[in-house]
């Protein structure tokens, strides 16, 4: 069996999301390193005594890291049957993130909450893979 005819021709946007959000994950880990240089964090450190700037970048990145796993399950499920939308709503969520990241690197935490509309892209893939089991369970 062929995977590329048994997949829609749309889930071709799924892929590239998947790689959007590769570039997101790539830049936070960068912008993490860039400031263990300039705040002097060294390794294996995960946070800084002195600096509470850089402690705000690496949150970014970690919260980031805590959900990605959870994202890539619900984008993956949701994607199988309805790509397109799935598309959209990962490229929402992976968007957020870069927000969510540059309102945290302010050093001020509650902006982080400028990224707060990922939750659309969040739960609209979760919503569809409930979606997705009741319609495999048969109940609609």
């Amino acid at each position: 069996m062929d995977l590329l005819t048994v997949l829609p021709s749309s889930f071709g946007y799924v892929i590239f999301t998947y790689l959007y959000s590769w570039i997101m994950l790539g830049y936070l880990a960068v912008k993490v390193g860039s400031a263990r240089k300039k705040y002097d964090v060294k390794y294996p450190a995960m946070y800084s005594d002195k600096d509470p700037v850089f402690n705000c970048i690496q949150r970014a990145h970690q919260n980031t890291l805590e959900v990605y796993p959870q994202w890539l399950v619900f984008q993956t499920i949701a994607a199988l049957v309805y790509p397109l939308s799935a598309s959209v709503l990962g490229a929402i969520w992976v968007t957020s993130r870069f927000s969510y990241a540059w309102g945290y690197y302010t050093g001020d935490p509650a902006k982080r909450m400028n990224g707060a509309y990922g939750y659309i892209g969040l739960f609209g893939v979760i919503i569809l893979s409930i979606s997705i089991a009741l319609q495999l369970l048969g109940v609609f």
